[in-house]
């Protein structure tokens, strides 16, 4: 389900909130998990590459989203590296060195999975020219399935994961609320000379390369669906012209966590996230779960206790800096 625009926005929200709001739901620790903006430079600028996920799919399906997925066990392994350090970064990232390690090589390894694009080179400075043909794709599709684990694969092929050419970029956790919940980083990433994009995934039925101002119209239209951690970085590429200036700035990006806020307003919801109110929601109970307007655009009368009083019960907190237990991966 989505609201007015493209805001993805599932229909058992509500009573999944007023269920943890009564102790009745426990909620799941979220897995690690990375994605990638893939960018190039377009007729009209920036570009980025997007995926429209299959509406067959229990999570966000019809949603557009970037390549990516949950941290493999295994990405914890040591693998050829180039560039920053594991510890740079995890002083970057906020985590240990391993979790660190493991998110980077998700974010390559997943990259490579969904948009057969590989960000890893036979040198520190050179970086695959062509991923395409019979062998490329059978090891990819062994690392789909996990036959093969991307630290043998790098090795196999003698190759170094480019771990310069990743610019961190956002960090977003799924709210506690949600059955499937996943704590992802965001990178963004150049696309390698040479190199093209593919529809290498199963979850997807499309992918596009396009302006990112005219995929957020799309969004605002409602055309496109989008969870709100995906129109969000899509909207923060904005300022920026090529992929060498996005990466750049990728230096000063706030990595603090955004994770979904609940609070009971009366009888009404109040979804809202932090930092990020064009995604506020009301949800009250006679619109049958559907999205209301936002705070300040509500003219009906608030529901509330006695002599009109709202009750403001505060139902999910919005972290700054935690992500429940480190390296959760349930």
């Amino acid at each position: 389900m989505s609201t007015s625009n493209g805001q993805w926005y599932p229909a058992e929200w509500p009573d999944r909130i007023r269920a943890l709001s009564r102790g009745e739901l426990r909620p799941v620790a979220p897995r690690r998990a990375a994605t990638v903006l893939l960018l190039r430079a377009g007729g009209d600028g920036l570009a980025v590459h997007m995926l429209r996920r299959r509406a067959s799919m229990a999570f966000a399906g019809g949603a557009y989203a970037y390549p990516g997925g949950s941290v493999d066990p295994r990405d914890e392994r040591d693998v050829p590296w180039a560039g920053p350090s594991r510890a740079d970064w995890a002083a970057r990232l906020g985590t240990d060195a391993a979790t660190a390690q493991a998110i980077v090589c998700a974010a390559v390894r997943e990259t490579f999975e969904e948009a057969g694009v590989l960000l890893a080179g036979r040198t520190p400075d050179t970086v695959v020219a062509d991923t395409t043909g019979d062998e490329w794709e059978a090891d990819r599709a062994a690392l789909v399935s996990r036959a093969l684990s991307f630290a043998d694969f790098l090795e196999r092929r003698g190759l170094l994961l480019r771990s310069d050419l990743l610019g961190p970029w956002a960090r977003w956790i799924t709210p506690e609320f949600e059955p499937r919940r996943y704590d992802t980083w965001f990178f963004v990433a150049a696309l390698p000379e040479g190199q093209r994009t593919r529809n290498a995934s199963t979850e997807a039925d499309r992918t596009v390369w396009t302006a990112p101002a005219e995929a957020a119209a799309g969004y605002d239209r409602g055309d496109l669906l989008m969870m709100p951690p995906t129109i969000s970085t899509l909207r923060s590429l904005l300022p920026y012209a090529t992929p060498a200036d996005t990466l750049a700035a990728s230096g000063e990006r706030d990595l603090t966590p955004v994770l979904a806020q609940a609070r009971l307003v009366g009888e009404e919801i109040v979804l809202s996230w932090p930092g990020h109110e064009e995604f506020t929601k009301r949800i009250d109970q006679q619109s049958g779960g559907q999205p209301g307007e936002q705070p300040g655009q509500h003219s009906g009368p608030q529901a509330g206790g006695q002599s009109g009083q709202q009750t403001d019960r505060h139902i999910v907190s919005g972290r700054s800096g935690t992500s429940g237990p480190e390296g959760a991966d349930a």
